[in-house]
Protein backbone atom coordinates (compact mmCIF):
# COMPACT_ATOMS: atom_id res chain seq x y z
CA UNK A 1 0.00 0.00 0.00
CA UNK A 2 1.30 3.39 -0.91
CA UNK A 3 2.07 5.70 1.43
CA UNK A 4 -0.21 8.86 1.46
CA UNK A 5 1.66 12.41 2.37
CA UNK A 6 -0.61 12.62 5.54
CA UNK A 7 0.94 9.00 6.62
CA UNK A 8 4.48 10.29 6.10
CA UNK A 9 4.08 13.29 7.79
CA UNK A 10 2.17 11.82 10.70
CA UNK A 11 5.03 9.35 10.98
CA UNK A 12 7.50 11.75 10.43
CA UNK A 13 5.56 13.50 14.11
CA UNK A 14 5.77 9.86 15.30
CA UNK A 15 9.67 9.77 15.34
CA UNK A 16 9.91 13.35 16.82
CA UNK A 17 8.16 12.20 19.58
CA UNK A 18 9.97 8.78 20.23
CA UNK A 19 13.10 10.89 20.62
CA UNK A 20 11.46 12.88 23.23
CA UNK A 21 11.06 16.29 20.83
CA UNK A 22 7.95 17.76 22.16
CA UNK A 23 7.81 21.04 19.94
CA UNK A 24 9.30 21.52 16.61
CA UNK A 25 9.27 24.70 14.51
CA UNK A 26 8.88 24.76 10.36
CA UNK A 27 10.68 27.16 7.90
CA UNK A 28 8.64 28.69 5.17
CA UNK A 29 9.48 26.08 2.73
CA UNK A 30 8.25 23.51 5.34
CA UNK A 31 4.88 25.20 5.19
CA UNK A 32 4.76 25.71 1.44
CA UNK A 33 5.31 21.81 1.45
CA UNK A 34 2.89 20.81 3.53
CA UNK A 35 0.31 22.90 1.61
CA UNK A 36 1.23 21.20 -1.26
CA UNK A 37 0.38 17.84 0.55
CA UNK A 38 -2.68 19.35 1.92
CA UNK A 39 -4.10 19.82 -2.04
CA UNK A 40 -3.15 16.43 -2.72
CA UNK A 41 -4.78 15.07 0.47
CA UNK A 42 -7.95 16.93 -0.35
CA UNK A 43 -8.35 15.09 -3.33
CA UNK A 44 -9.11 12.07 -1.32
CA UNK A 45 -12.58 10.97 0.98
CA UNK A 46 -12.81 12.48 4.40
CA UNK A 47 -14.30 11.24 7.56
CA UNK A 48 -17.75 12.47 8.36
CA UNK A 49 -17.28 14.88 11.40
CA UNK A 50 -18.09 13.63 14.37
CA UNK A 51 -21.07 15.06 16.67
CA UNK A 52 -20.21 17.14 19.14
CA UNK A 53 -21.36 16.66 23.03
CA UNK A 54 -23.67 19.33 24.15
CA UNK A 55 -21.76 21.74 26.75
CA UNK A 56 -21.90 21.05 30.49
CA UNK A 57 -23.88 22.99 32.75
CA UNK A 58 -22.40 26.63 33.69
CA UNK A 59 -21.05 25.72 37.96
CA UNK A 60 -22.76 27.74 40.58
CA UNK A 61 -19.42 27.91 42.44
CA UNK A 62 -17.64 30.97 42.48
CA UNK A 63 -14.17 29.39 42.36
CA UNK A 64 -13.07 27.51 39.12
CA UNK A 65 -12.71 24.24 39.85
CA UNK A 66 -9.15 22.63 39.86
CA UNK A 67 -7.29 21.91 36.40
CA UNK A 68 -4.47 20.60 34.91
CA UNK A 69 -1.45 22.63 35.36
CA UNK A 70 0.36 23.66 32.12
CA UNK A 71 2.07 20.96 29.84
CA UNK A 72 4.20 21.67 26.63
CA UNK A 73 2.13 21.16 23.71
CA UNK A 74 2.46 17.45 22.08
CA UNK A 75 3.21 16.78 18.66
CA UNK A 76 0.97 13.96 17.36
CA UNK A 77 -0.68 12.50 14.89
CA UNK A 78 -3.86 14.43 15.89
CA UNK A 79 -2.61 17.60 15.14
CA UNK A 80 -4.80 19.34 13.06
CA UNK A 81 -4.77 19.47 9.24
CA UNK A 82 -1.85 22.21 7.61
CA UNK A 83 -5.14 24.33 6.74
CA UNK A 84 -5.87 24.97 10.20
CA UNK A 85 -2.32 25.04 11.43
CA UNK A 86 -0.83 27.27 8.46
CA UNK A 87 -3.78 29.48 7.00
CA UNK A 88 -2.66 31.08 3.87
CA UNK A 89 -5.93 33.05 4.44
CA UNK A 90 -7.95 33.86 7.31
CA UNK A 91 -10.51 32.01 5.55
CA UNK A 92 -12.95 29.54 7.23
CA UNK A 93 -11.56 26.25 7.72
CA UNK A 94 -13.48 23.56 5.30
CA UNK A 95 -13.59 20.92 7.84
CA UNK A 96 -16.51 22.57 9.74
CA UNK A 97 -19.59 22.62 8.02
CA UNK A 98 -22.12 24.85 9.35
CA UNK A 99 -25.72 23.32 9.76
CA UNK A 100 -29.04 24.91 7.98
CA UNK A 101 -31.28 27.13 10.13
CA UNK A 102 -31.01 30.62 12.16
CA UNK A 103 -28.10 32.35 12.83
CA UNK A 104 -29.21 31.55 16.29
CA UNK A 105 -28.82 27.22 15.22
CA UNK A 106 -25.46 27.94 13.70
CA UNK A 107 -23.99 29.97 16.38
CA UNK A 108 -25.29 27.22 18.76
CA UNK A 109 -23.62 24.61 16.68
CA UNK A 110 -20.37 26.55 16.90
CA UNK A 111 -20.72 26.67 20.92
CA UNK A 112 -20.91 23.15 21.17
CA UNK A 113 -18.25 22.35 19.14
CA UNK A 114 -15.79 24.69 21.03
CA UNK A 115 -16.92 22.84 23.74
CA UNK A 116 -15.19 19.96 22.57
CA UNK A 117 -13.06 21.56 20.06
CA UNK A 118 -10.09 18.82 19.49
CA UNK A 119 -7.42 20.86 18.10
CA UNK A 120 -7.76 23.14 21.10
CA UNK A 121 -7.95 20.15 24.03
CA UNK A 122 -4.80 18.22 22.14
CA UNK A 123 -2.53 21.09 23.33
CA UNK A 124 -3.03 20.05 27.05
CA UNK A 125 -2.20 23.62 27.64
CA UNK A 126 -5.69 25.48 27.99
CA UNK A 127 -8.32 25.18 31.07
CA UNK A 128 -11.41 22.46 30.91
CA UNK A 129 -13.99 25.71 31.04
CA UNK A 130 -15.17 27.19 27.77
CA UNK A 131 -16.48 31.15 27.29
CA UNK A 132 -18.07 31.23 23.77
CA UNK A 133 -19.60 34.61 22.90
CA UNK A 134 -21.96 37.53 24.44
CA UNK A 135 -23.65 40.01 22.78
CA UNK A 136 -26.51 40.85 19.77
CA UNK A 137 -25.49 38.65 17.16
CA UNK A 138 -27.56 41.05 14.89
CA UNK A 139 -25.37 43.57 14.88
CA UNK A 140 -22.82 45.60 12.74
CA UNK A 141 -20.17 45.79 14.79
CA UNK A 142 -17.83 42.82 16.53
CA UNK A 143 -15.63 43.68 18.99
CA UNK A 144 -12.46 40.30 19.60
CA UNK A 145 -9.92 39.92 22.27
CA UNK A 146 -7.57 37.23 22.89
CA UNK A 147 -8.74 34.90 25.56
CA UNK A 148 -10.95 34.54 28.84
CA UNK A 149 -9.14 35.41 32.14
CA UNK A 150 -9.85 34.47 36.01
CA UNK A 151 -13.62 36.51 36.27
CA UNK A 152 -14.29 35.44 32.55
CA UNK A 153 -13.63 31.47 32.75
CA UNK A 154 -16.13 32.71 36.52
CA UNK A 155 -18.76 34.24 34.76
CA UNK A 156 -18.52 32.01 31.54
CA UNK A 157 -18.95 35.42 29.70
CA UNK A 158 -15.91 37.32 27.97
CA UNK A 159 -14.65 40.93 28.95
CA UNK A 160 -15.71 40.76 32.54
CA UNK A 161 -14.16 42.13 35.56
CA UNK A 162 -12.20 45.42 35.89
CA UNK A 163 -11.08 45.30 31.86
CA UNK A 164 -14.75 44.35 30.76
CA UNK A 165 -16.08 47.12 33.32
CA UNK A 166 -13.59 49.68 31.21
CA UNK A 167 -14.98 48.04 28.16
CA UNK A 168 -18.61 49.29 28.70
CA UNK A 169 -17.34 52.63 29.67
CA UNK A 170 -15.90 52.64 26.09
CA UNK A 171 -19.06 51.48 24.43
CA UNK A 172 -21.33 53.65 26.38
CA UNK A 173 -19.62 56.89 25.44
CA UNK A 174 -20.54 55.40 21.56
CA UNK A 175 -23.78 55.76 22.52
CA UNK A 176 -23.37 51.42 22.96
CA UNK A 177 -24.01 49.02 25.65
CA UNK A 178 -22.99 45.11 25.90
CA UNK A 179 -26.56 44.05 23.91
CA UNK A 180 -25.62 46.37 21.03
CA UNK A 181 -22.82 44.45 19.92
CA UNK A 182 -21.01 40.86 19.95
CA UNK A 183 -18.06 40.30 21.80
CA UNK A 184 -16.10 37.17 21.52
CA UNK A 185 -12.65 36.39 22.15
CA UNK A 186 -9.90 34.05 19.08
CA UNK A 187 -9.46 31.69 21.94
CA UNK A 188 -11.90 30.00 23.75
CA UNK A 189 -10.35 28.32 27.23
CA UNK A 190 -8.00 29.96 29.62
CA UNK A 191 -4.55 29.73 29.12
CA UNK A 192 -3.27 27.44 31.81
CA UNK A 193 -0.36 28.11 34.40
CA UNK A 194 1.28 25.83 36.71
CA UNK A 195 -0.64 26.31 40.32
CA UNK A 196 -2.95 29.24 39.15
CA UNK A 197 -5.69 31.02 40.70
CA UNK A 198 -6.48 34.34 39.46
CA UNK A 199 -3.17 35.01 37.42
CA UNK A 200 -3.51 35.12 33.61
CA UNK A 201 -1.27 34.44 30.41
CA UNK A 202 -1.69 36.05 26.85
CA UNK A 203 -2.18 32.54 24.00
CA UNK A 204 0.57 31.13 22.24
CA UNK A 205 0.67 31.02 18.62
CA UNK A 206 -0.16 27.48 18.57
CA UNK A 207 -3.15 27.99 20.99
CA UNK A 208 -4.78 30.78 18.39
CA UNK A 209 -4.02 28.75 15.38
CA UNK A 210 -5.88 26.20 16.83
CA UNK A 211 -8.92 27.93 18.21
CA UNK A 212 -9.18 30.01 15.00
CA UNK A 213 -11.31 28.03 12.80
CA UNK A 214 -14.08 28.68 15.25
CA UNK A 215 -14.15 32.87 15.46
CA UNK A 216 -13.85 32.28 11.99
CA UNK A 217 -17.01 30.85 11.77
CA UNK A 218 -18.41 33.08 14.00
CA UNK A 219 -17.52 35.93 11.90
CA UNK A 220 -19.10 34.29 8.85
CA UNK A 221 -22.34 33.63 10.96
CA UNK A 222 -22.33 37.46 12.30
CA UNK A 223 -21.27 39.18 8.92
CA UNK A 224 -20.82 42.31 10.63
CA UNK A 225 -20.08 45.19 8.86
CA UNK A 226 -16.86 46.29 11.22
CA UNK A 227 -14.67 44.23 13.71
CA UNK A 228 -12.33 46.08 16.50
CA UNK A 229 -9.06 44.21 17.34
CA UNK A 230 -8.83 44.45 21.16
CA UNK A 231 -5.09 44.26 21.50
CA UNK A 232 -2.36 42.81 20.19
CA UNK A 233 -2.59 39.51 20.52
CA UNK A 234 -6.07 39.04 18.84
CA UNK A 235 -5.34 41.50 15.75
CA UNK A 236 -2.37 38.94 15.36
CA UNK A 237 -4.27 36.03 15.10
CA UNK A 238 -6.94 37.95 12.95
CA UNK A 239 -4.87 39.04 10.40
CA UNK A 240 -2.18 37.07 10.64
CA UNK A 241 0.26 39.49 10.23
CA UNK A 242 2.87 40.67 12.95
CA UNK A 243 2.96 43.87 14.35
CA UNK A 244 2.77 45.95 17.87
CA UNK A 245 -1.24 47.61 18.50
CA UNK A 246 1.04 50.93 18.25
CA UNK A 247 1.84 49.80 14.26
CA UNK A 248 -1.29 48.43 13.60
CA UNK A 249 -3.94 51.02 15.26
CA UNK A 250 -4.68 54.33 13.22
CA UNK A 251 -5.60 52.79 10.03
CA UNK A 252 -8.38 50.21 8.92
CA UNK A 253 -7.13 46.27 7.90
CA UNK A 254 -9.26 44.38 5.74
CA UNK A 255 -10.13 40.44 7.11
CA UNK A 256 -11.89 38.68 4.05
CA UNK A 257 -13.77 42.12 2.60
CA UNK A 258 -14.31 43.61 6.67
CA UNK A 259 -12.72 46.40 7.69
CA UNK A 260 -10.74 45.72 10.83
CA UNK A 261 -9.87 48.30 13.63
CA UNK A 262 -6.64 47.52 15.60
CA UNK A 263 -6.74 49.18 19.40
CA UNK A 264 -5.37 48.36 22.72
CA UNK A 265 -6.75 46.28 25.07
CA UNK A 266 -8.94 47.78 27.74
CA UNK A 267 -6.53 46.39 30.38
CA UNK A 268 -4.06 48.85 29.15
CA UNK A 269 -5.94 51.12 30.22
CA UNK A 270 -6.23 50.34 33.63
CA UNK A 271 -1.92 50.11 33.42
CA UNK A 272 -1.85 53.01 31.78
CA UNK A 273 -5.05 55.43 32.65
CA UNK A 274 -3.72 58.73 31.01
CA UNK A 275 -5.73 61.16 28.84
CA UNK A 276 -3.21 60.51 26.20
CA UNK A 277 -3.72 57.23 25.87
CA UNK A 278 -7.73 56.91 26.55
CA UNK A 279 -7.46 59.38 23.73
CA UNK A 280 -5.64 57.27 21.32
CA UNK A 281 -8.22 53.97 22.10
CA UNK A 282 -10.74 56.93 21.59
CA UNK A 283 -9.48 58.26 18.39
CA UNK A 284 -9.94 54.36 16.86
CA UNK A 285 -13.07 54.39 18.31
CA UNK A 286 -14.68 57.47 16.71
CA UNK A 287 -12.82 55.91 13.65
CA UNK A 288 -15.09 53.40 13.83
CA UNK A 289 -18.21 55.54 14.19
CA UNK A 290 -17.21 57.50 11.61
CA UNK A 291 -17.10 54.21 8.81
CA UNK A 292 -20.40 52.52 10.31
CA UNK A 293 -22.13 56.11 10.04
CA UNK A 294 -23.13 56.53 13.68
CA UNK A 295 -23.71 60.30 14.57
CA UNK A 296 -20.69 61.90 16.82
CA UNK A 297 -21.36 65.18 17.97
CA UNK A 298 -18.69 68.06 19.13
CA UNK A 299 -18.35 66.77 22.80
CA UNK A 300 -17.86 63.26 21.74
CA UNK A 301 -15.11 64.58 19.71
CA UNK A 302 -13.61 66.55 22.37
CA UNK A 303 -13.27 63.15 24.83
CA UNK A 304 -9.77 63.19 26.18
CA UNK A 305 -8.15 65.71 24.66
CA UNK A 306 -5.84 68.41 26.30
CA UNK A 307 -7.46 71.55 27.72
CA UNK A 308 -6.62 74.41 27.00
Amino acid sequence: MTATPNSLFRHYLDSLLQQGTTRTSLTDEARNVLRTWYVTAKQGSRAAAAVPAAPPPPSASPEPPPQPQAAPAPVSSGTPEPPELFPESREPASTVALPEGTMEDKLQYLRDLAQNWQPARELNSLRDTMVFATGNPHTELMLIGEAPGYYEEVQQEPFVGRAGEKLNQILKAMGLSRDMVYISNIVKFRPALPNQRTNNRAPTPEEIEACLPIIMHEIQVIQPKMIVALGGTAAVGLLGVQGSVSSMRGRFHDLNGIPVRVTYHPSYLLRSDSPREKRKVWEDMLAVMERLGMPISEKQRGYFLPRE
